[in-house]
Parts: C-alpha cells; sequence; structure tokens
C-alpha cells in the first residue's frame, strides 16, 4: 500500500522532500502529512492533538497508511514541521488550487497580510511570522501565500505573491501599505487589474485625491457629471445594525502628481461608510486609485470584497484554528502551519454539503468518518 493514497488530494504531498537523515525515519512522511491534515480538519490545532487524533483513529487510518511503527508523537510531528522548506509545503497547496481550475476573470482577489502574534519571542529574539495572503474572495479560497517576519516586509513580499498565482482577468485589491508604483505594475503585467488603498504613504498622492473630490463637493450637479463623476450607495440593515455606504468614482485628473508612474492609472474613489457599532455611530472615508475605469459599482464591490478578507479568513483562523495564540516558535514550523491552517480552511470552505460553520464541520467530521473521507477525495 502507498503511504498517500495516489489518486487523492494528498498525491500533491509526495513533491515533498523528506527532510529527516535517514535513521530518524521511523514513519513515513506521507503518513505524518496525512495525519496531520485530516486531525486539522477535525479539530486539532497543535502537534500534541495530532497525536491525540492519530492514536484515536489509528483503526481508521490503518485503512489509507500501513503505520509500521504506529502513530508518531508530537515531538516527531513538530520536528518535521520544523525541517520541511515552507517554500515546497506552499508549493503543495498551489498544485492543489491550479487543479481546482476557478474561473478568476473579474473576480476579486484580496491580498493582505496577517501576523500570528504569539508565533515570536522577545526573550529568543525571534519576529511574528508575518504572512501575506491571496484571497478569492468569492470562492472563499486562499490563492497563495508569502511568509515574512514584519508586516513591513509585505512591499517585497506582495511581488513574489503576484509571479507565484495565475491573475489574468483578475480585480487585485490591497490595502495602503501595497499601495506602491512597482506593485501597480506587476499587477498588470501579470494580466489584472488594480484596486489601491491611498494613504500618506505615497507623496502627493492622497492630498491629490483629496483635492479633487473636494472640489467637486463645491462644483454644481452639472459640473459634476461633466467631469465624469459615478456614484453608487448601499443601505443595509442586519442583525440590528445599519450601515451605509457611498462610492464616488471620477476619472483621473489630468492634475494628479507623478501620473505617468502609475501603471495605466485611469480612475480614483471616494468610499464613505457610515454604520452602528455597539449603539454607537461611527464613520470613515477611504481613498482608492485603479486601472479600471470610473464605474462607481465595480469599485464599491471591489472594496466591500477586500474588506471581506477580514470576516472571511483573519477572523476564522483566530477564532477556529487559535492562529494568534499558537505559540510555535521553532525553525520552519509557525509558516508550516500557517499553510496548514489556510490548507484545511479552504477544503472546509469548498464544502456545500453540510451547513453551520468552519467549527461545525470540524467537530462533524471528527464523529463522522465517512464524511472526512468524502471531503478528502478518499470515498
Amino acid at each position: 500500500m502507498s503511504a498517500i493514497p495516489p489518486a487523492s488530494f494528498f498525491s500533491h504531498f509526495a513533491k515533498i522532500e523528506d527532510p529527516r537523515v535517514e535513521r530518524t525515519q521511523l514513519h513515513k512522511l506521507g503518513d505524518i502529512l496525512f495525519i496531520a491534515v485530516c486531525a486539522t480538519l477535525c479539530g486539532a490545532n497543535a502537534f500534541t492533538a495530532m497525536e491525540e487524533f492519530g492514536n484515536s483513529k489509528m483503526d481508521w487510518l490503518k485503512k489509507f497508511l500501513e503505520l509500521p511503527n504506529g502513530i508518531p508523537s508530537h515531538d516527531t510531528f513538530r520536528n518535521v514541521f520544523i525541517a520541511i522548506k515552507p517554500e515546497a509545503f506552499t508549493e503543495c497547496f498551489l498544485s492543489w488550487v491550479k487543479v481546482l481550475n476557478l474561473p478568476i476573470k473579474n473576480k476579486i482577489v484580496a491580498i493582505d497580510g496577517k501576523t500570528s502574534r504569539a508565533s515570536g519571542s522577545k526573550t529568543k529574539g525571534k519576529k511574528a511570522l508575518h504572512t501575506v495572503t491571496a484571497w478569492a474572495t468569492e470562492a472563499n479560497l486562499v490563492l497563495g501565500q508569502v511568509a515574512t517576519e514584519e508586516k513591513s516586509n509585505e512591499i517585497t513580499a506582495i511581488p513574489k505573491l503576484l509571479q507565484m498565482l495565475e491573475l489574468r482577468g483578475a480585480i487585485v485589491t490591497i490595502d495602503a501599505m501595497g499601495c506602491q508604483k512597482q506593485i501597480a505594475a506587476e499587477i498588470r503585467a501579470r494580466g489584472a487589474h488594480y484596486v489601491l488603498q491611498v494613504k500618506g504613504n505615497q507623496e502627493h498622492l492622497e492630498e491629490d485625491i483629496m483635492s479633487a473630490f473636494a472640489a467637486l463637493d463645491e462644483a454644481n450637479p452639472e459640473a459634476r457629471v461633466a467631469q465624469g463623476l459615478d456614484v453608487y450607495e448601499t443601505h443595509e440593515r442586519k442583525h440590528g445594525r445599519q450601515e451605509y455606504r457611498r462610492c464616488e468614482a471620477l476619472p483621473v485628473p489630468t492634475t494628479l502628481r507623478n501620473l505617468a508612474e502609475w501603471k495605466d492609472l485611469t480612475s480614483i474613489c471616494r468610499v464613505a461608510r457610515i454604520y452602528d457599532e455597539h449603539g454607537e455611530s461611527k464613520s470613515e472615508v477611504r481613498y482608492f486609485i485603479s486601472d479600471l475605469s470610473a464605474g462607481a459599482k465595480r469599485l464599491a464591490q471591489a472594496v466591500r470584497g477586500h474588506w471581506g478578507v477580514e470576516n472571511g479568513l483573519h477572523w476564522v483562523l483566530d477564532m477556529a484554528f487559535d492562529d494568534d495564540r499558537n505559540r510555535t516558535e521553532a525553525g520552519d514550523a509557525p509558516a508550516n502551519l500557517a499553510t496548514l491552517r489556510r490548507w484545511v480552511l479552504s477544503l472546509l470552505r469548498q464544502d456545500k454539503s453540510r451547513k453551520g460553520g468552519i467549527e461545525s464541520k470540524r467537530m462533524q467530521m471528527g464523529w463522522n468518518e465517512t464524511y472526512l473521507e468524502a471531503i478528502l477525495g478518499l470515498d
């Protein structure tokens, strides 16, 4: 029997080279990774829980694995995750995403970073892991990721991430950290469109955009129409909360300084949001640039899609997977665990056979081996 069912999702693991010396290979690498992913799907968030899952599911695991030396210990799981090269582990994930062959044209891909705060150690001089992720908002799927040691490194991590992905026709959204001329150029080189948030990190850019909209605020309605202003508004009421959004899009003014340095820059937009939070009314205004035409509805949808990455990805990683509280620090284990959690979350998001949230699905998989097999493509 092969260590990994060749026709299954886990055939992608075959690309990983075993980092261990031969005398320490008491357990097959495929077995270790197979158990780790199954355990994480069923609610395990730590190496000790992976071992406990393996011992409790020994009979079921033997349907697929030989397990010549039984279940690996939690130290074995830990040592393997420390030693595996993160690039190789990420490549396994990317090969699975490519097999899905998701339509990407006109779809929103949000690129955003998240820090796993407990993965660092001040006493050991180790910085917390910061992961930059590409999130397909409508598919609820992680397309790829790059790990760094600091949030400030996002500027160099984003181009690497873009080069890993097939993005032709997609709309890539990034917050103000990624509003860089070279990043806009790389997105266009990949055949994608960009919607980038603007703040004061680019000289004169925010100032000039704010001035353009301020001038329109003072203009009469006819002048606003003549300058190509387009407006899209939404009003929502959910769970007792109200939210109003107004997106104003405008063809890029020729007076914008350094305009030629921004690849294919075509439009600017202003998004105002008024909402209730804990009974208190709050508001915010954000500015964006894009190579798309000045269509307010399309730009508003892109901006809204990017904000969704917080609830669809980051919040779930913290609440369901204890990402912010996991104290794994050694070697490449934090980066590999980050990949594993995003991989599992993507699998769970793709499953439409069960109702309920991520935690509910993980519990059901722990109880129902048939459900687990179906998710893994083993049925």
